[in-house]
């Protein structure tokens, strides 16, 4: 059973704080193997003030938020100024001892402040990150991702971001198959990597006015293995293949094609994390015409080769256990 702390403090939205309970505090006795312990630590044993006039109490403190096998810091009371030195010293400590250190959203200014990012990549919500740099000169700012794993301190953007960092550490501990299950659990996407933008320019309409494109969605994704075509797509929706661009790229902010090359990118995730499959076979499974393409179209999304993303997760996934 893998440890996990999550640090609370005045001020805070209940949401990150519940991103993590939902992930590593719900039982999953359906998995058949041991889940995560977590605890709730505040800095001090007085009830924590929260935003909408809530309190929380915990019987949980620093010394305990140290001790996690993963310790996770879900945002700072304010980032111009860094928080207490007890907090601090609880974060090295953790460190030293080779914990894993997460934060989500505006908990990178801890990190930073305790000299933990110091020169190291990381990230935070695109709104904190020029004043991130500015602050701790000695991190290497991305302001432009979801999340970012630099050895052992892992950070992520925005509230929403925290969940796919989340998700990525139950990919790293227990595997894909695993992982995916947890994200249909809570009713979101099984896997964003972390090099996706943090926000789309285009807006998202709320109604496209039918469900065509959904239905045409859903076969692709069930015969991502065979050619498909925006021609082929536009007949299962029962559109003129102009008609059914139009209409897809208003509902999902992209184009068919391009859209279908990311689906096939994260479908060969779980191959390249859970079998010793070619690369070559791997890329006809999940529909690319050769390897050259797969290993082009998955090096521009992932930021890595499939090799090197199998031996990377592999590593990771190894040290994590150990």
């Amino acid at each position: 059973m893998l440890d996990v702390s999550v640090l609370v403090y005045p001020g805070m939205s209940a949401f990150e704080t519940g991103i993590v309970t939902e992930v590593f505090g719900l039982p999953r006795p359906e998995f058949d193997r041991p889940w995560y312990r977590l605890v709730v630590c505040a800095p001090s044993d007085a009830p924590v003030p929260m935003i909408g006039g809530a309190t929380l109490t915990t019987p949980f403190g620093l010394t305990d938020f140290a001790a996690a096998d993963t310790v996770i810091v879900p945002g700072v009371a304010d980032v111009h100024r860094d928080p207490p030195a007890a907090v601090l010293d609880a974060l090295r400590a953790a460190h030293d001892r080779g914990a894993r250190i997460l934060s989500i959203c505006s908990g990178a200014f801890a990190l930073a402040a305790a000299g933990l990012l110091d020169g190291r990549r990381a990230t935070t919500h695109w709104r904190y990150a020029d004043l991130l740099r500015r602050r701790f000169p000695a991190v290497h700012v991305d302001p432009g991702v979801l999340y970012l794993a630099d050895g052992d301190v892992w950070t992520s953007a925005g509230s929403a971001a925290g969940l796919d960092l989340c998700l990525h550490v139950v990919r790293a501990d227990h595997g894909a198959a695993i992982a995916n299950a947890v994200a249909r659990r809570l009713v979101v996407q099984p896997h964003r990597d972390g090099g996706q933008a943090q926000y789309i320019e285009a807006p998202m309409p709320a109604d496209v006015g039918d469900d065509r494109i959904a239905r045409s969605v859903d076969w692709a994704l069930a015969h991502l293995a065979e050619p498909l075509s925006v021609d082929v797509l536009a007949r299962q929706a029962h559109m003129s293949p102009r008609t059914y661009l139009r209409h897809f790229t208003r509902a999902t902010g992209t184009s068919p094609i391009r859209w279908l090359i990311r689906q096939r990118v994260q479908a060969s995730l779980a191959l390249l994390e859970s079998t010793d499959t070619p690369i070559e076979q791997i890329a006809a499974a999940v529909g690319f015409d050769t390897p050259v393409t797969f290993r082009h179209h998955f090096a521009a999304t992932m930021r890595t080769s499939p090799s090197a993303y199998r031996q990377a997760f592999r590593t990771e996934r190894s040290a994590a256990t150990r």
